[in-house]
């Protein structure tokens, strides 16, 4: 081990990271492990151990901090968090670190948010073909629909919700989108798509400048405002979800409305006999990631149960599940970060090994940045299994209303 110098020592360092996080919480610690116990990537590979961490923010070994790999390891899942007598949100204090005390953001993380912010989405669409995409889309509902009058509705006032996306959704997996529209079709739900700000996901959620993640944000929750709707939806999408729910508690101050999951109206809509559906359309095994953003930080544990239960035949539950779930590995922006990847696939092994258990033959994965983790596992360890978001399941398995006959 290697020997402290009590005069390297900054104890500074925790005074500014304080102020930072508005929080001396961390100084709590009882250095008692158990954070590194709930780290379930502890052990994966080194530089990962979150006590060690916290006894060097604690300690005030500013340099080392500042070298530490774990800052950019960490995959902020807070799964530590829950097994911390003391609630020490660590994930909380490695992304403030981040966006305070690191100037370098590896891999391409910042390139995405300054894209975003200089064009409105992470995919860098440019406004038109954002359009001529969702014209396309339409025109595909049309011809599935056998309804040559189905219209996207687009910046229409008033609506009970504005529908927020992930800019893949139109980049490179449209027909998702579509899915999605499909089955608010079939409910008849009152909503309305922004020609302006469309893109719900955040990168800065992972680089930690809230200046960036406000300028991003921002435009999200003034859309639902200049349209007059009534509620901000967001689709699967655990980091888009958490990322306009933080900026919603913690920065916006303008008139009030929900930001909710599309999961939690799916489960309505299915309560309410609106959404109908047959199980025996998905008869294989299902099983269910619970992404870290979406159930253990915002809270969305049980309506996708609802649904998958509706949805599938045989649901199975992978252990642990809910908010004592493991990350995929893939969290904290570690996709941003490919030169990590021998990293993040190591971690994904764990993940593997959980998923093989249940016998599942289906992923439902209500996230896309876990998506492209859950792909890579599967091509990485040769899974043999089906990567889904639950709403591809509950559009197979969607019973369509008949129609009215014409007058």
């Amino acid at each position: 081990m290697e020997t402290i110098l009590a005069e390297k020592l900054d104890p500074t360092f925790r005074d500014e990271l304080a102020e930072k996080l508005n929080s001396l919480d961390f100084a709590n610690c009882l250095a008692c492990g158990m954070c590194t116990a709930g780290c379930v990537y502890s052990d994966i590979h080194p530089d990962n151990d979150p006590r060690k961490m916290l006894r060097k923010v604690i300690l005030g070994m500013r340099e080392e901090i500042l070298q530490d790999p774990f800052i950019w390891y960490c995959t902020m899942c807070e799964r530590c968090t829950v097994e911390c007598p003391m609630c020490i949100n660590i994930g909380l204090i490695t992304r403030t670190i981040r966006g305070n005390f690191r100037q370098d953001s590896p891999g391409f993380m910042q390139k995405v948010v300054e894209d975003t912010i200089r064009s409105g989405n992470q995919m860098d669409v440019p406004r038109d073909e954002y359009l001529d995409t969702l014209d396309w889309i339409q025109e595909e509902l049309q011809a599935e629909l056998n309804d040559p009058d189905y219209r996207i509705p687009i910046d229409v006032e008033g609506a009970d919700f504005l529908f927020g996306f992930n800019a893949r959704e139109i980049k490179y997996y449209p027909n998702e989108l579509q899915k999605i529209l499909k089955i608010f079709y079939a409910v008849g739900a009152n909503y309305t798509l922004s020609s302006q700000k469309w893109d719900a996901t955040n990168l800065a959620l992972f680089s930690g400048r809230n200046d960036d993640f406000w300028k991003i944000t921002e435009p999200m929750l003034q859309e639902v405002v200049r349209l007059k709707a009534k509620q901000l939806v967001v689709t699967e999408c655990g980091h888009a979800f958490k990322s306009v729910r933080m900026g919603y508690n913690n920065f916006w101050k303008g008139p009030k409305f929900p930001v909710r999951s599309v999961l939690e109206l799916y489960d309505e809509w299915i309560q309410e006999g609106r959404l109908k559906l047959d199980p025996t359309r998905n008869p294989e095994p299902v099983t269910l990631h619970d992404p870290c953003n979406l159930v253990r930080k915002e809270g969305v544990v049980e309506p996708q149960r609802r649904v998958l239960k509706a949805a599938v035949m045989d649901f199975r539950e992978m252990f642990p599940n809910r908010k004592n779930n493991y990350c995929c590995g893939g969290g904290g922006g570690a996709l941003a970060m490919p030169e990590f990847t021998e990293q993040r696939l190591a971690k994904g092994k764990r993940k593997a090994d959980q998923l093989l258990a249940t016998g599942a033959k289906i992923v439902a994965i209500p996230c896309h940045n876990c998506m492209d983790q859950f792909n890579d596992i599967n091509k990485h360890y040769n899974l043999g299994m089906k990567m889904e978001h639950i709403s591809s399941l509950v559009e197979n398995a969607l019973i369509m209303p008949e129609k009215k006959p014409e007058a």
